[in-house]
């Protein structure tokens, strides 16, 4: 239990971690917006942003094992199992034992997974913009810069 006494912790402090004024809540509600907007944006393609983030990985590095994606994209397992079967259902991705490793699958994208590179990219930069609107390149990299760290420093 919180007490609100002069020895225990100031007002001002506790208005600043109290929702929906803390910084965790906003980022919350930031995270829950631009969820919501990259999902209405992927729709046409049948795509959730869970998708999206896994095809930038396999963009950057193609045959990556499963263990480096979720390592990248700090998930448990479990859901990116989930995911690596729809998108392979849907025909974006295939997955071969590594020849060296048979512990390990390997995830390749397809010709249908490649070709999405040319169009997703351009759908997260417009709606980057729209986010990002009247923030001065500075401070967007400041902002990225210290989200980064506050990540770093919880990990």
């Amino acid at each position: 239990m919180i007490h609100l006494s002069s020895n225990s912790i100031d007002l001002e402090s506790w208005e600043q971690v109290r929702a929906p004024y803390s910084v965790g809540y906003r980022i919350k509600l930031l995270s829950q917006l631009l969820a919501r907007k990259l999902t209405e944006r992927l729709e046409p393609w049948g795509l959730t942003p869970f998708h999206w983030v896994v095809l930038c990985c396999l963009w950057e590095e193609d045959g990556l094992p499963t263990s480096s994606i979720g390592e990248k994209l700090q998930q448990v397992g479990g859901t990116l199992t989930g995911v690596l079967d729809r998108m392979e259902e849907r025909g974006l991705i295939r997955r071969e034992r590594d020849c060296r490793d048979r512990r390990i699958w390997r995830i390749w994208l397809t010709d249908a997974g490649r070709e999405l590179e040319s169009v997703l990219p351009a759908i997260a930069v417009e709606l980057r913009e729209e986010a990002m609107q009247n923030i001065s390149y500075a401070d967007r990299e400041k902002f990225c810069k210290i989200l980064k760290q506050v990540i770093a420093n919880l990990s």
